[in-house]
């Protein structure tokens, strides 16, 4: 497994990273349907692809419902000319937990016992939640309609969500190392001081570990493979490393970085929320225990 990007995700990469640019908390939803991101993953490129929008996402901090149609395209192969111009469309997993993005979407996909069906017929309510996405609870009656042709959708979320977690961690590292190389104490910057390198270069162990873990499941997906496995080790480390390299980022911003006017605190809440979705880590980390008869 050759984890290198090509030139052309290369490309994929430095496209949506020149875009996103500057447009934190903005809602450029139009403009990435205009640029035609959703059909990337359908059309040209694949999973991988996509996951690299994904990363640049939370790297640059702008909510837009890209992974939960993204998602929903790659389970259910009768969505993707629908995703690809641009509908929204939601998961609502089988404990009907808060779905992100349900008022916004044309459709949810709820899990059922017998599988995934297709509907609109579900009311729902916004709730406040940490994290950055418009969050809702959804309430429904017993759920018609056929289920629907579909792949792992759970697993495509947990990945897609651990490389939106490495852009976010990544910036944090940024944004932390640059700090350091500004910020004066004693007439010296704080980065000369070991305790702060150290912490820097704890950072750096975690944004790069979590990255190679997480694409590594994310290939296997975009290959069709079973990456049941992959997916939950990458699950479980990815959501506590992108945590730690925001407790750390805290550690050496100090009083700065709890303030409204930082952006360190909104990493921070998308680090709490994304932890959560599609399984935490100890639900990640039973299954692995699980899988290997411990």
């Amino acid at each position: 497994m050759d984890l290198t990007l090509t030139e052309d995700q290369q490309m994929v990469q430095r496209t949506a990273r020149e875009f996103l640019a500057g447009r934190a908390g903005q809602d450029v939803w139009k403009e990435i349907t205009d640029l035609g991101w959703q059909a990337l993953p359908f059309e040209d490129f694949g999973f991988l692809e996509a996951c690299l929008i994904a990363e640049e996402l939370g790297r640059a901090r702008v909510p837009v419902p890209y992974l939960s149609s993204l998602i929903c395209g790659m389970a259910v192969p009768s969505l993707r000319p629908r995703v690809g111009t641009g509908e929204v469309f939601a998961y609502v997993p089988f404990s009907g937990a808060l779905v992100p993005w349900a008022a916004e979407a044309a459709a949810l996909l709820v899990a059922t016992p017998s599988g995934l069906v297709l509907t609109s017929e579900a009311e729902h309510t916004p709730v406040t939640v940490v994290g950055p996405a418009p969050t809702y609870r959804v309430t429904y009656g017993s759920v018609s309609g056929e289920p629907v042709v579909a792949g792992p959708i759970e697993a495509y979320g947990a990945a897609a969500t651990c490389a939106e977690m490495v852009g976010g961690a990544q910036a944090v590292l940024d944004r932390t190392v640059e700090y350091a190389k500004e910020r004066e104490q004693f007439g010296k910057p704080i980065g000369a001081f070991q305790a702060v390198q150290h912490h820097c270069a704890n950072m750096a162990i975690d944004v790069m570990s979590a990255r190679f873990i997480a694409y590594e499941a994310i290939w296997r997906l975009s290959r069709e493979l079973d990456a049941s496995v992959e997916v939950s080790v990458a699950k479980s480390w990815v959501s506590e490393a992108y945590e730690r390299v925001c407790a750390l980022g805290h550690q050496v911003h100090g009083a700065i970085g709890f303030t409204a006017e930082h952006d360190l605190h909104h990493y921070t809440r998308h680090a709490m929320s994304s932890a959560l979705a599609f399984g935490d880590a100890d639900t990640h980390t039973d299954r692995l225990a699980t899988h290997l008869g411990i």
